[in-house]
């Protein structure tokens, strides 16, 4: 992730608030393509407004080449039905293919909510999102003590 790709990405950003302060941000910092679906959450189903912001891309591409596409969903999402877009929707299973998965954890509190107990029937999204990743990257490294570091 570090090194020099030469990959033009765009992004897709599930933006929870009314005022999408990233999309600012990262227009302003790099050359992607950048995508939010406002006031929701792309993650609960095999939604409408993912599927239609992935073909408002594909369409772009005649002016806005990119090589792959970035979803960043909130914190809190099942990855689950993201990924299911890609094989359940017939338009999108043929524009695109899904890569990979990544989980971006936080080293200071991650086996803490790996083990938070939930009520009866409601999944706990940090060992979902764990299990269903292919790539978990670590970050605030700096904030965990080694004994934590060497338990993850």
């Amino acid at each position: 992730m570090s090194q020099t790709h030469g990959m033009k990405f765009a992004v897709i950003e599930n933006e929870f608030g009314e005022i999408g302060i990233d999309e600012k941000v990262l227009s302003e910092n790099v050359d992607e393509e950048v995508i939010e679906v406002m006031n929701g959450c792309i993650c609960c189903t095999v939604r409408g407004d993912l599927v239609e912001a992935l073909k408002r891309l594909h369409k772009r591409l005649s002016t806005h080449k990119f090589d792959g596409v970035i979803i960043e969903t909130t914190g809190l999402a099942d990855p689950a039905p993201v990924a299911q877009t890609f094989f359940v929707d017939e338009v999108i299973s043929e524009m695109y293919s899904l890569d990979s998965i990544i989980t971006v954890a936080d080293a200071k509190c991650i086996l803490d909510r790996l083990h938070d107990e939930k009520p009866e029937g409601v999944e706990n999204e940090a060992v979902e999102q764990v299990c269903f990743a292919d790539n978990v990257l670590l970050n605030k490294t700096n904030l965990a003590d080694e004994e934590k570091l060497a338990k993850i």
